[in-house]
């Protein structure tokens, strides 16, 4: 993307623990601190030794103090979610494990959803490869697979995501025509696949750098600007007139030579040059023609 050299961050596995135990050990710590302080108040009631008091005293902080550490080291992790560990700043590991965990206390906790998640990009206004200006939006299907990438990469992943599905789609947009692309080119309007593929190969490779990868992605809104949707709406239902003329013609002309060799081969009526000629004439007009045809009767003949 550019020319400034980057380090990449290298996802690892974080070293950390089951929890299921440690929790149960703490709330064993919690009860046994309280029944400390409890025996050491009732010692000291009692007129105990004062340096037992202290002692059951101190021990009861002393536990509590290790419930709270074991506590503060729990944490939870749901299917397709993750936890970045790091300390004072290091990334130490990711942890992918789902369910109860325990690490270090003062090691820190950032989770993030691994999930798949769609994203409808903004209506966008550009120019096609012929210049004229259209709108177009995408809707794009994209996870993160890499954890450490996503969270120390780049600022914000998900921002960095949209960003770059703008500007790709910009960027794709540029290559094609809305239709009538020349040679058989493909088109915005007649080739959606293509466009999409192209667009998920070019998104894939401005978020790699994110930990992101893009499974699909598909063109959602494809229309001519307000300003000219008009006037091509006009040229597309002229060559639709076009189109439909032609099939007609085409399909006459078939009829009028069926019609012709028919009559021949079957001997039914000896026709002339010119005779054809009319006959011709007569049918291509009953068939082209956008009414239905009015019947004229000739008394007399073709020469007079």
């Amino acid at each position: 993307m550019t020319g400034v050299s980057h380090k990449k961050t290298v996802e690892k596995a974080a070293s950390t623990g089951s929890g299921g135990f440690l929790l149960v050990l703490s709330l064993a710590g919690f009860l046994a601190a309280a029944w400390l302080f409890f025996q050491g108040i009732m010692t000291g009631e009692s007129g105990g030794d004062g340096v037992l008091v202290g002692a059951y005293i101190l021990g009861a902080i002393a536990v509590l103090i290790m419930s709270v550490l074991l506590v503060s080291g729990l944490y939870s992790l749901q299917q397709n979610e993750s936890a970045a560990i790091t300390l004072f700043g290091n990334y130490k590991g990711t942890d992918k494990r789902p369910g109860l965990r325990w690490v270090i206390p003062w090691y820190s906790r950032k989770k993030i959803s691994l999930r798949v998640r769609n994203v409808t990009s903004q209506t966008l206004k550009v120019n096609d490869k012929k210049g004229n200006p259209i709108e177009i939006a995408a809707v794009i299907v994209w996870r993160v697979v890499d954890t450490a990438q996503a969270l120390f990469d780049v600022d914000n992943y998900e921002t960095f995501v949209n960003i770059q599905i703008e500007t790709s789609l910009r960027e794709i947009t540029s290559h094609f025509a809305y239709d009538h692309g020349e040679e058989a080119e493909p088109t915005l309007r007649a080739d959606g696949d293509k466009v999409g593929e192209m667009l998920q190969a070019r998104l894939q490779e401005r978020v790699a750098i994110a930990g992101v990868v893009v499974d699909e992605a598909r063109l959602s809104h494809l229309a001519y600007a307000p300003e000219i949707a008009s006037s091509m709406l006009r040229r597309q239902q002229a060559e639709a007139v076009l189109e439909a003329r032609a099939k007609i013609v085409h399909g006459a002309v078939s009829m009028v030579e069926s019609a012709l060799q028919q009559l021949s081969e079957r001997d039914i009526v000896s026709l002339d040059d010119e005779r054809k000629a009319a006959m011709v004439s007569n049918l291509l007009v009953v068939l082209c023609a956008d009414r239905e045809a009015q019947p004229i009767v000739n008394a007399g003949s073709l020469y007079q």
